[in-house]
């Protein structure tokens, strides 16, 4: 299958990226909890991309300077973000937009984060609280340790991460999100071969689904990178 039209012209548009192996993020808005956590997931696993001759882009909704202070609170290379001021790409691969409500953009992201027209984002919450004996260890802490052990996702962990993460996004929230129109906005993933072809994509359907398995976000990528 060919990779969408509208993405192939944004990558004919970014020296370096116009052919070979790319993974493309469509990330949501800088300050949300999804376009965070999947740069975390993503910066150690650079290393490996770049071996397997992979290169990287992640295009997301906002602006230069939120750009600049999410890459050095994550650690993403700022080489490797563009920010546009609207979802225009994200609408013209077909993401979704979020519940649309008619109080406007707030009201339907509450809406979200309690699940509505939020497949899964419930458990994924829940999931960050009781813990996951699937999933990497996130903390190196005593505290967490002495909780549950070491080597997996100890409980109260991710909650941990995702509490840090609300508390820088919350403290310059202007600078993440310059405007509210969009907070609902999801994102895709695609894997694109060199001729152009589509060897991965994923589209989410909610909040905290920025993949197919949270557990180990980046999972997909095992065929491309581990051999």
């Amino acid at each position: 299958m060919q990779a969408p039209t509208p993405l192939l012209q944004r990558l004919r548009q970014t020296p370096g990226l116009e052919s070979g192996r790319r993974l493309v993020l469509l990330l949501t808005q800088l300050g949300d909890f999804d376009s965070m956590e999947y740069a975390q997931a993503l910066v150690p696993a650079l290393p490996q991309l770049e071996a397997a001759g992979i290169s990287t882009l992640a295009i997301a909704i906002g602006d230069d300077p939120g750009a600049d202070r999410f890459c050095h609170y994550t650690g993403f290379p700022r080489a490797y973000l563009q920010v546009d001021p609207e979802p225009l790409l994200h609408r013209e691969l077909g993401l979704y937009e979020g519940l649309q409500s008619p109080g406007g953009a707030w009201p339907g992201l509450l809406l979200m984060c309690a699940g509505i027209g939020s497949p899964g984002t419930l458990a994924e919450v829940f999931r960050g609280y009781i813990g996951d004996r699937n999933a990497p260890q996130r903390i190196n802490s005593p505290l967490f340790r002495w909780a549950g052990g070491e080597g997996f996702q100890r409980p109260f962990e991710l909650a941990t991460v995702r509490l840090r993460n609300m508390n820088e996004v919350l403290s310059n929230w202007r600078t993440y999100v310059p405007r509210d129109d969009f907070i609902t906005q999801r994102g895709g993933t695609f894997l694109l071969d060199a001729n152009d072809s589509l060897l991965y994509s994923h589209r989410d359907q909610g909040i905290l689904g920025f993949s197919a398995t949270m557990s180990r976000p980046l999972s997909f990528l095992d065929p491309w990178i581990s051999s």
